[in-house]
């Protein structure tokens, strides 16, 4: 391990307690609140919607890894770090613009808002899992990138149960067949339900479109770019 790696085995052992740590009193009430919401809206129309986003989910998986050039070889963990910074640069603008603008159009661009940068989001996590020389070709591959979502985007004890997972990969892999959808869909919709209803107040929605969309894909880099480090750390896969 070099000195750049002993110092990115360093800052990962610091996100990872930052990951684990547990969430504070305000988080956890809120958390409350929308279980108990959740609990009130009948099961048919949480069937209704966690299909709705498995199946927006699996065609967004489809078309990045279509459109996604394939995994690169032979460059050093400092080179990929910082063209995934590169990356990621470029689509936070993107998703800032994409976030003004539907926040600026009130209710019904509002609400366009969410497959939009849900693609943006699965497109950024695919050009990264290829930069950093996995081949998104394989389906436990785009397991990995589903999972670095969920722990992205989760409350508490989804978010440490998580990591584990990604944290073991090699060994919890062959345990998974598919994502829990309801779980999926219901942590993501908790985790971004407050900033996105006030995206859609008229006059106010671009402001928080903007700032939301930038903190949501800065948060997603973040976890990101540990989550494969973490796996290039340990496994050194071939080609690296």
């Amino acid at each position: 391990m070099n000195e750049y790696e002993s110092r990115i085995y360093e800052d990962i052992q610091a996100w990872r307690v930052k990951i684990l740590k547990r969430a504070g009193l305000v988080n956890r009430l809120s958390k409350k609140a929308q279980n108990k919401i959740n609990s009130m809206i009948p099961e048919k129309a949480h069937q209704v919607i966690t299909e709705a986003i498995k199946n927006m989910v699996k065609a967004t998986l489809v078309g990045s890894n279509i459109t996604t050039k394939k995994r690169q070889t032979g460059l050093s963990l400092y080179e990929r770090d910082e063209l995934v910074k590169e990356k990621l640069s470029a689509y936070r603008k993107t998703a800032t613009v994409e976030g003004a603008g539907t926040g600026a159009g009130g209710i019904f661009l509002g609400l366009a808002d969410f497959p939009l940068l849900l693609s943006i989001k699965m497109k950024f996590l695919f050009d990264a899992a290829n930069v950093y020389g996995f081949d998104t070709d394989k389906y436990e591959e785009r397991l990995f990138i589903l999972h670095i979502f969920q722990l992205a985007f989760s409350n508490d004890e989804k978010r440490r149960e998580t990591f584990f997972i990604i944290d073991n990969w090699e060994e919890q892999k062959e345990k998974l067949v598919d994502m829990d959808w309801h779980v999926f869909q219901q942590e993501y919709r908790d985790y971004i339900d407050l900033v996105k209803m006030l995206q859609l107040v008229p006059g106010f929605g671009a402001i928080v479109g903007a700032y939301a969309n930038y903190n949501l894909m800065d948060q997603l880099g973040e976890t990101a770019m540990n989550a494969f480090r973490l796996r290039l750390l340990k496994e050194s896969p071939k080609d690296y």
